[in-house]
């Protein structure tokens, strides 16, 4: 016992040497030392002789840690808010067979002295806890071990196990949904980072937690095992080396051991209980007993019935009745109580409601003015009244926050504001169908459903989902109508689950991007003027009227944005006008010089920053029978005949098709005199087909021909 003081003492004094040492370094420097130093002092309880008072404030350590550990478990919103609790319950683990390795060291050389010669705390809890009675104690030792081994720790390893499957399977799904909220503008590039960090930090916060929980696992097996060797060790040390008679051996050490291993496995059970607790919670914020509260006890019915039945079996004969009868009436006063409550709040809200001022009309009815005039909405959108939970924000609608990231989104990409969305319900419509509107006239119109997702098939699923079939309102893709419940189930099948509230959103997207030039008028135009003369007053100075009109203005940018050219270069579009004003008024003229002019960022926004850019020609014959027939119209655009046209429509969709297949963007490149024709020729046809001319391919770009159409085989 003096060898081991004495050895301790030496390390204590060279550790405070070391500590004189590092006063000098800054506090900065010593954060994330706390685990190695944890690690380290663990292998050196295995490997050297400890004295029993410092046994004694590691097992009170280990206590505090376990305890200190479940409660943050308890009170964390989330799984992923104690993303570290993986590492921590290793090094716990650790730190406890660390401390079994050094205890059995100490029970086997110093048990012959006495109860408390391995300690106070093992002595404690070998002799308070369990009365002195070693056989008491086995029984209690053998239970927790079963509780923690077959119930608590096998049923959290099987949850992490699933969970950590069913995130990994669900994860491209995830990703998908991330890049359809992106795409529909709900959210910026930084969230959707963001979310993208937080589904890869679920998926390997679970496949940790699906390692750690063998752990948990091992450490139970290991606590039966060392059990049973230091009993056994104990007989044989204490007969043989220590001249003790049997029952003095079987006394000593079994108390000792059994002491020892409570010590260690409540702890253990406390960890045990906190895997268990972080693997079974949803990922959702929020504190667990204020979830559990409300969920629990939200309706009277269930403490209703429990009450009811409490009291029955408490009047029965030869039942307690006390304890029955007593449980029975603090049930139905809780009952009693949630039920009270909840009215009190119904008739709150009904007193509020009818004191709330009511505003009325006058009796004589007022004058007619411009006022009652109703003007027609520039963007408006009509929902049946089944769908107002989606609009309103007490009922946790998002669709407004949704449209709010559209309008945000498509004004940065369009470069001019797009006008707000004026929303209001519409009895005349279907309960679940809602009506987007343009200018007055409805552009869109679908029926979806506010209670359940939409799963659609990107063009490759594993599995087919049980639903409602319908097509998705934006794209026209196959799409499945599923329950929320399902919806990491489709995930994993390939499918791209988004909420109603996202396809709403989605839709209005789609629209306005295809209709961004009915959305540019005079008043935008004289807006981003006005922005422009901020920056660059020469620019703008004498630009109009002078060089050109605002209505030649606005039909220049309303021609960019019908070919889906973005504005966002405002000084490029007003220099290219200040050169080509004087010289044309023809807004075709003067848009072909513009697009000529943005051309890098034309080409940039279609291909990329790819050197190479992949193109379909028309075959020069047939390029040269269009600029004939268009020399005979005087440029009013060519004469075609129709079986002509429907076998240059049906050629350009093939090549466009086959372009989208092989993840390539579709682009016809042909004359300037051809351009502006051929481009409303498949605007509405082939949308995803963009036609640029020879003028507008920049002079670093490389142009490669995939296809001719029209050309003889």
């Amino acid at each position: 016992m003096e060898v081991d003081v004495k050895v301790w003492a030496l390390l204590l004094m060279d550790f405070k040497a070391t500590l004189g040492q590092l006063k000098q370094v800054k506090p900065a420097n010593f954060k994330g030392v706390g685990t190695p130093i944890l690690v380290l002092a663990a292998l050196a309880m295995i490997v050297l002789p400890m004295p029993a008072f410092l046994l004694d404030i590691l097992f009170s350590f280990n206590i505090a840690l376990a305890l200190v550990v479940l409660l943050v478990a308890i009170y964390s919103d989330r799984p992923l808010d104690f993303a570290a609790f993986p590492t921590v319950l290793l090094v716990a683990t650790l730190l406890r067979l660390a401390l079994n390795v050094a205890s059995t060291r100490i029970v086997l050389l110093e048990g012959h002295n006495g109860g408390d010669a391995a300690g106070k705390v093992i002595e404690a809890f070998g002799s308070v806890v369990i009365g002195g009675n070693y056989a008491v104690g086995l029984v209690v030792f053998l239970i927790l071990i079963i509780i923690n081994f077959a119930v608590v720790t096998k049923g959290a390893g099987r949850i992490s196990e699933v969970s950590a499957r069913f995130t990994l399977d669900a994860m491209p799904g995830k990703q998908m949904a991330i890049d359809a909220d992106l795409n529909a503008g709900v959210l910026n590039q930084d969230q959707a980072r963001l979310r993208r960090a937080e589904v890869t930090k679920e998926a390997d916060f679970y496949g940790a937690m699906d390692g750690a929980s063998k752990f948990v696992k091992g450490d139970a097996i290991a606590g039966i095992m060392i059990l049973v060797i230091n009993i056994l060790g104990g007989f044989v040390i204490g007969m043989v080396q220590h001249g003790l008679s049997f029952s003095s051996a079987v006394e000593i050490y079994t108390l000792l051991t059994i002491g020892d291993g409570l010590v260690a496995q409540i702890p253990g059970l406390l960890l045990s209980i906190a895997a268990a607790l972080m693997v079974t919670r949803q990922n959702e914020s929020g504190d667990m007993g204020q979830m559990v509260m409300s969920q629990m006890f939200d309706s009277p019915k269930s403490l209703s019935i429990a009450a009811a039945v409490l009291l029955i079996m408490g009047i029965v004969p030869g039942m307690p009745h006390f304890a029955f009868l007593s449980f029975g009436l603090i049930t139905a006063a809780g009952a009693y109580y949630i039920k009270r409550k909840k009215e009190i709040g119904r008739q709150r809200a009904l007193e509020a409601a009818a004191n709330s001022p009511v505003t009325t009309e006058d009796a004589k009815p007022k004058e007619l003015s411009w006022d009652d005039v109703q003007h027609v909405d520039t963007i408006g959108l009509e929902v049946g009244y089944r769908l107002i939970p989606l609009v309103d924000k007490g009922q946790g609608g998002e669709l407004l926050g949704r449209i709010k990231g559209v309008r945000k989104k498509l004004s940065q990409e369009l470069g001019f504001l797009v006008p707000a969305v004026h929303i209001r319900d519409n009895l005349d419509l279907s309960p679940n169908s809602y009506r987007i509107s343009l200018m007055g006239v409805a552009s869109g119109e679908a029926e979806i459903r506010h209670d359940c997702e939409l799963a659609i098939n990107p063009g490759q699923v594993y599995g087919k989902l049980d639903g409602i079939e319908t097509t998705d309102p934006a794209f026209g893709l196959e799409a499945v109508w599923i329950a929320p419940e399902m919806r990491e189930h489709a995930q994993t099948l390939g499918y791209t689950v988004v909420d109603a509230s996202t396809v709403v959103a989605t839709h209005l997207s789609q629209l306005l991007t295809n209709n961004a030039s009915k959305l540019l008028g005079y008043e935008e135009v004289q807006q981003l003027m006005d922005m422009l003369e901020k920056h660059s007053p020469k620019l703008v100075a004498g630009f109009i009227p002078d060089v050109m009109s605002l209505g030649t203005v606005v039909k220049v940018m309303q021609n960019l944005l019908n070919e889906g050219v973005s504005i966002r270069d405002l000084k490029t579009i007003v220099q290219t006008l200040l050169e080509y004003g004087p010289k044309s008024n023809d807004t075709e003229v003067l848009t072909a010089a513009v697009r000529i002019a943005l051309k890098r960022m034309i080409v940039q926004e279609i291909s990329g920053p790819e050197l190479e850019i992949p193109v379909i020609t028309l075959a020069p014959e047939l390029e040269q029978m269009l600029h004939q027939s268009m020399q005979a119209t005087g440029g009013e655009g060519p004469n075609i005949e129709p079986s002509l046209a429907e076998r240059m429509q049906k050629s350009l969709l093939e090549a466009s098709q086959r372009q989208e297949m092989v993840g390539q963007p579709a682009i016809l490149l042909t004359s300037g005199m051809l351009r502006s024709t051929l481009s409303r020729f498949v605007k509405h046809t082939i949308p995803s087909l963009r036609v640029i001319s020879y003028q507008e391919v920049p002079d670093e770009k490389q142009i490669r021909i995939v296809s001719a159409v029209g050309q003889s085989q």
